[in-house]
């Protein structure tokens, strides 16, 4: 008995590439994916951020120049925005998904880094909530984040709203 299996190990160690011919045969049989409960990977690049604090005064001066402060219409509310053009022109509003801003450190994050904004599908946040549910997955790939991540955002959006309810309700017995 001990001999077979020795036989067995030698084997395996004087032909590995036998046994991983046979796993990678394996891990590609169709449905194997979907016995396992796993999703595809991401398609899409990581969001990116730029730091304002790493920047050269060279290259903020440069970007100034480049593209000076102008003071140009762009809508005030969600009823002056609603039957515009798609997708909005206007980056520089805090619903747009192609770029966030850091109200305090100022850091630009880049959510789709490889992408054109023309190119995106959805540019508007608010056009999303109107289309009312839909799954994490789908809000994942609009906003390029995990559906992990989106359900974390969610949870903790849920926690503040909650967190303010329990304010009101405070409020009553102190006035």
């Amino acid at each position: 008995m001990k001999d077979a299996a020795s036989a067995e190990v030698v084997d395996r160690e004087s032909s590995p590439g036998a046994e991983r011919e046979s796993l990678a045969d394996a891990l590609n049989e169709p449905g194997t994916e979907e016995r396992r409960g796993r999703r595809k990977r991401r398609s899409r690049a990581r969001a990116r951020t730029i730091s304002i604090r790493r920047l050269s005064k060279a290259e903020l001066n440069r970007g100034r120049e480049l593209y000076p402060e102008i003071d140009y219409w762009k809508p005030k509310s969600r009823s002056e925005c609603k039957d515009m053009e798609r997708p909005c022109p206007f980056v520089s509003c805090k619903y747009h998904l192609y770029i966030d801003v850091h109200p305090v450190r100022g850091s630009i994050k880049l959510n789709f880094p490889d992408i054109e904004i023309w190119e995106m599908t959805e540019t508007c946040a608010l056009d999303v909530a109107d289309r009312g549910g839909i799954t994490l997955e789908d809000v994942g790939e609009i906003m390029n984040l995990t559906r992990e991540r989106v359900r974390q955002v969610e949870t903790a959006g849920l926690a503040r709203l909650q967190e303010y309810r329990d304010v009101d309700r405070l409020r009553d017995y102190v006035s």
